[in-house]
């Protein structure tokens, strides 16, 4: 058998496309070429984190990102903008500390999880009682923790899709409710990170009404070290919160309005939000950068159908996916596909279109416009979107997930390391460029995902 070259390939694919597909593929190369040269991306992720940086629900830096994000979307050229107001609980991260006491004093680094309880005014002296998986501390009886801070010290995987962090996250999420059942004062977990530095992770968790924190991962293994020598050891917290159930928060709109059907909209964001330790440069102003590049270029060559970028307000600690499907949710039949980046800024190595869609003329056009940017196309269909979209999604939009590589985005999520320089400019560009390509041969034919779905069963 021979085996045609890719540049070969491709032209051979071309060809056997009809000639409005072969006009669309041609236009949709042309615009991934453009995107890889842009700087649009690079450019709204600077001035976020740079005039904005950390932007935590609740607080007066989210004001600022709104803000920036109505300036940012007009400057662009898009029309409609607008802010969609909406409430949600916000927790606020205050003075924190931890101690070993004894028997070997030792200043540990942590940061508080969202909607942690705070400690007495005078701090939390208890001793800790390690476990080295999720499972061996679900496995304790209640009440068996009684007067402990329960710490769990396992380990998050590497991968490149992810899944590391899917496979624990229920240490971090669920952990505090359940050390509370077992009687436990307080909460310690190793950082659902896969760095090796001091800086420990923050993230959200359900509140079980005791302190919670993450160790920095390095600090974990110390207490770990430290148990094993037999002797008790006694950990001290300091922990101040606020947390409010009707915190003011926005999402942030912007359109560019099809030529033909202005009625049908393609739906695509990234989250404004932030975490507090860092500048929320790849969680999530990276993606807030590659949905908000994407659309403008692919507006620019003026599609059929709309395009519509969503600033999600609150994903962090959650409301704003559920507030935008609430308001929306009459819409979703004339919403032809949604999605979300958010899984920082590496480059996007594999995608799922929705079932049955693979075959048609436009996603041919796509999947031929974006093959040297040498994407992985799976066989199965997406299976989650993004969290801001899972409204949308459950309410019967179509959606897609292009799975970005995330072999170190957990060394730097939620954490002081999440800033700008950790961003190559390249892979953002490649992202720009595939969300790009698709925005445009979707938003500029009359592709019916649904339909496509329904003839693939």
């Amino acid at each position: 058998m021979r085996i045609l070259p890719f540049a070969a390939l491709a032209v051979a694919t071309l060809m056997a496309l009809p000639a409005a597909a072969q006009d669309l593929t041609a236009r949709a190369s042309a615009l991934r070429d453009k995107a890889l040269a842009d700087t649009t991306g690079w450019d709204v992720v600077d001035s976020l984190t740079t005039e904005v940086g950390a932007r935590p629900v609740g607080s007066p830096a989210a004001q600022r990102a709104r803000d920036w994000g109505v300036a940012k979307l007009k400057a662009l050229g898009f029309e409609n903008v607008h802010v969609e107001a909406f409430t949600t609980p916000a927790w606020s991260r205050g003075a924190e500390s931890a101690e070993v006491v004894g028997p070997f004093p030792q200043t540990l680094h942590i940061l508080g999880l969202g909607r942690s309880s705070p400690t007495p005014a005078g701090g939390l002296t208890a001793p800790i009682a390690v476990f080295h998986t999720y499972r061996e501390f679900l496995a304790q009886p209640a009440g068996s923790l009684a007067g402990k801070i329960a710490v769990v010290t396992e380990k998050m995987i590497r991968t490149q899709d992810g899944s590391g962090y899917g496979a624990i996250n229920a240490m971090r999420t669920q952990g505090p409710v359940e050390a509370a059942k077992r009687g436990a004062v307080g909460y310690l977990i190793r950082s659902l990170s896969t760095d090796d530095t001091r800086l420990p992770h923050a993230g959200s968790a359900n509140a079980g009404g005791i302190p919670a924190a993450a160790l920095s991962t390095p600090d974990a293994e110390l207490l770990d070290h430290m148990s094993a020598r037999g002797q008790p050891v006694t950990v001290r917290l300091a922990m101040a919160s606020t947390y409010r159930t009707d915190a003011a928060a926005w999402n942030v709109v912007g359109e560019i309005r099809g030529r033909e059907a202005p009625d049908e909209v393609l739906v695509v964001g990234g989250h404004l939000d932030s975490w507090d330790p860092g500048t929320g440069a790849i969680d999530d102003g990276a993606g807030v950068a590659i949905a908000t590049a994407a659309a403008k270029l692919a507006g620019g060559l003026h599609p059929r159908r709309t395009l519509r970028v969503v600033m999600w307000g609150s994903e962090e600690q959650g409301g704003s996916g559920e507030a935008y499907g609430a308001a929306h949710k009459a819409e979703v039949g004339k919403m032809v596909v949604v999605g979300e980046s958010d899984l920082g800024a590496g480059r996007i190595w594999n995608l799922s279109l929705p079932k049955g869609s693979a075959g048609t003329p436009a996603m041919k056009a796509f999947l031929t416009a974006i093959g040297p940017l040498k994407v992985i196309v799976n066989a199965t269909a997406p299976r989650f979107g993004g969290s801001d979209v899972e409204g949308l999604i459950a309410a019967g939009a179509p959606f897609v997930d292009f799975n970005q590589d995330a072999s170190r985005y957990f060394d730097l999520h939620h954490a002081a390391d999440d800033t700008l320089d950790k961003i190559d400019p390249a892979e953002l560009a490649q992202n720009v460029a595939v969300w790009a390509a698709f925005l445009y041969t979707v938003a500029d034919s009359d592709i019916d995902f649904r339909k496509a779905g329904a003839e693939a069963k």
